[in-house]
């Protein structure tokens, strides 16, 4: 199963070193890794999937939490997100085509942002499910060049719990199971 931690790390050099080092010495597989900036300055964000087929997500977010750069893990793969995943797909498409591919993207509420000679690039954001479905479709046409940023993802509603809040709570329910 994969699962979705979410990392906020101070914002100085040699951290996403750390973090892959971390996953490399520990054998965790990383199946997608975003970093970027946040609402505060100093510090960024990790959105980080993990393959927690061998190793449990707990033991990979225990682990992160021992950094001294991660001030904050949160799985929230068992949690109502918002998640998204862009993709820049370069498409061989000549100019007769154009028109028929631009509405094949659009049914995806994707776009086309560049156009050369013999290709276009187009642009598509949305879950995994989404950019793979688009990807499929174009694989045919000829996949000239892709890139994809990974997953990132952020809970949902007008609020969000701390990593503290949620802890206390995933501890208060594990006593009352033992």
């Amino acid at each position: 199963m994969k699962h979705t931690l979410v990392a906020r790390v101070q914002d100085q050099p040699g951290v996403l070193n750390r973090v892959a080092s971390l996953f490399r010495r520990r054998a965790f597989n990383i199946e997608s890794l975003t970093v970027g900036g946040s609402e505060t300055p100093a510090y960024s964000r990790m959105t980080i999937v993990v393959d927690t087929a061998r190793v449990p997500a707990h033991l990979v977010a225990a682990n992160l939490r021992k950094l001294v750069p991660v001030t904050e893990v949160r799985d929230v793969t068992h949690i109502p997100t918002v998640d998204r995943d862009l993709a820049l797909i370069r498409v061989r498409c000549d100019p007769a085509a154009r028109a028929e591919l631009s509405g094949l993207v659009s049914i995806f509420r994707a776009r086309i942002v560049d156009v050369g000679t013999d290709s276009v690039i187009v642009e598509i954001t949305g879950d995994q499910e989404k950019v793979d479905g688009l990807v499929e479709l174009l694989r045919p046409r000829g996949i000239v060049e892709m890139v994809r940023t990974g997953k990132i993802a952020m809970v949902r509603g007008g609020t969000a719990e701390s990593a503290d809040q949620v802890n206390g709570r995933q501890s208060e329910n594990a006593e009352r199971v033992s």
